[in-house]
């Protein structure tokens, strides 16, 4: 099951074991449970703190329980094999469970070991899923850290009969105490806000004790890391609220463009610029959503920014990096339909579609390389563009045409998507030139139509905005109001791209440091002081 990489890789982290661990097998006679029952074997043959066993009794075969062989009630159970993006999540179970203490903050942990209700998760994931390794890790930290938790990881292709009869057609998909929780990435602290009663208002109380800062960052994709990452150098004592560190980073399977980087994954790149900001003296506030924005009364004063779990921050200069989100189509169906047929992640869901008629709404770069990866593995994709020719690059659109499993619709209007039973069935496109309108049966709907940025919360701040909602600034990322710029897919510049917003976000923390070192503080940020 293993190569020689990843066993010589396996064997060098579990060197760092510090007490034995117990891996228990439930098998069945097909080839999973074959395969299973060798990966088991490979990893308990590298070293002799692990044993494995192949007498379990669990319904669902194969699966296999992790634990700690001194404390057997902390367990966590894979169902299916945690390859893939998931072989990390094993290696890390395997460790967790061994004693190597978890990278993870002291307060959260105390917070998981505090919990005194009973939590049964089972959670759905894809091999090719690469949002799902953050929920399968943070649950699989949970089980092993309190006994009144505990946490089944399923690969959703090995148990397609479960997929199907619970209604899932997206991942990760998160069930507690066997009802729906949550459809969507999720890491530790957000779980933890979502099940533990007035965790919320502790938050809101620690982050409305702090100072000033002389520069505060909303916003944590590539825009707002580089950013922080400036100030703090220069010396300024540097906040970043993000409501989720890593921006659409997390969304992004290959990167192939970015400089110096021949090929990287969105989530690693975050978690790399997450280590990067981690370095210098930057205060990372995740799970912080900006509601609104007060500016300072005078040149020089205090900005006010309010979150929304009640508390406020202030500082002298704000630099705004809250990027952009997936736009929607705002046609009939596609709320009621959204993560039962209708999807934004083709990396994420296509698996679950294996076989399956699916299309794909726009002609750009994301539109066209979403229409090329699900045809590896749906049925057929019927890829509709609004404008009259796709608008993707020409290397793109050749492969696409070579596909035989794959339909272009240009000057096409989706007007509707349909379904029936809690599903979507097909959609009604409108040839835009003729006016027909035809219905396409399907099972799935990939948007891939671009991006709007989240400025909702800045409407009322006086912060000038163009008609398309985006921050406008000059060319040294300033807005219109003192103290205040801007950076990244939020922004009016052209072409949304990481690279760009890297930097952008560093011209805009050098514009910041300008902006303090020629504007004396203002009394009130003295009385704060």
């Amino acid at each position: 099951m293993l190569d020689a990489t990843m066993t010589q890789q396996l064997k060098t982290y579990l060197a760092n074991l510090r007490e034995p661990v117990e891996l228990v097998a439930s098998l069945g006679d097909d080839d999973k449970s074959a395969q299973t029952r060798e990966l088991l074997e490979e990893i308990a043959a590298l070293h002799d703190l692990v044993s494995a066993s192949f007498d379990g009794t669990d319904s669902r075969k194969p699966s296999f329980v992790i634990r700690r062989a001194s404390d057997a009630e902390k367990w966590v159970r894979f169902a299916g094999l945690p390859m893939g993006h998931e072989f990390t999540s094993l290696v890390l179970a395997l460790l967790w469970a061994g004693g190597h203490p978890p990278k993870v903050d002291a307060d959260l942990l105390e917070q998981v070991r505090g919990l005194e209700d009973d939590f049964n998760f089972e959670m759905y994931f894809s091999l090719s899923c690469h949002n799902c390794p953050d929920v399968v890790q943070a649950l699989t930290l949970m089980a092993l850290e309190n006994p009144r938790i505990t946490a089944t990881l399923i690969e959703g292709g090995t148990f397609q009969d479960e997929v199907d009869s619970r209604d899932i057609m997206a991942v990760p998909a998160t069930f507690l105490n066997g009802e729906p929780f949550y459809n969507g990435k999720m890491e530790l602290a957000e779980i933890l806000a979502k099940i533990d009663t007035g965790s919320e208002a502790k938050a809101a109380e620690k982050l409305a004790a702090k100072d000033p800062f002389e520069v505060l960052v909303v916003g944590g994709g590539p825009a707002g890391a580089a950013t922080a990452i400036y100030t703090a150098r220069k010396g300024f004592r540097t906040g970043v609220a993000a409501e989720r560190f890593g921006g659409q980073l997390h969304d992004t399977l290959g990167i192939e463009n970015l400089p110096g980087t021949p090929y990287t994954e969105g989530p690693k790149l975050a978690g790399e610029l997450k280590r990067h900001v981690g370095d210098y003296d930057i205060d990372l506030m995740d799970l912080a959503q900006a509601v609104k924005l007060v500016p300072a009364s005078e040149k020089g004063g205090l900005h006010t920014v309010e979150l929304g779990n009640g508390a406020s921050l202030k500082a002298r200069s704000l630099i705004l990096a809250t990027g952009a989100r997936w736009r929607n189509m705002g046609v009939p169906g596609e709320a009621e339909y959204r993560n039962k047929g209708v999807a934004y992640c083709p990396h994420c869901d296509g698996p679950l579609f294996k076989g399956k008629r699916i299309a794909v709404i726009g002609g750009g770069n994301s539109g066209v390389e979403a229409a090329i990866d699900l045809a590896k593995t749906v049925g057929h994709v019927t890829l509709i563009e609004f404008d009259t020719k796709l608008r993707a690059d020409e290397v793109l659109q050749a492969k696409l045409r070579s596909l035989p499993n794959v339909e272009i619709v240009t000057n096409g209007q989706t007007t509707e998507i349909t379904g029936a039973n809690g599903k979507v069935n097909g959609l009604r496109v409108k040839d835009r030139a003729s006016g027909d309108e035809r219905t396409i049966e399907l099972e799935g709907v990939f948007v891939q139509i671009g991006l709007v940025p989240n400025t909702e919360w800045l409407e009322d701040s006086g912060l000038t905005l163009t008609k398309h909602g985006e921050i406008a600034t000059d060319e040294e990322g300033r807005t219109n109001l003192h103290g205040v710029f801007a950076a990244g897919d939020v922004t009016d510049v052209p072409y949304k791209q990481i690279v760009v917003a890297m930097g952008e976000g560093s011209k805009a923390g050098l514009s910041a440091f300008d902006y303090l070192i020629r504007n004396e503080p203002a009394q009130e940020v003295a009385q704060a002081a």
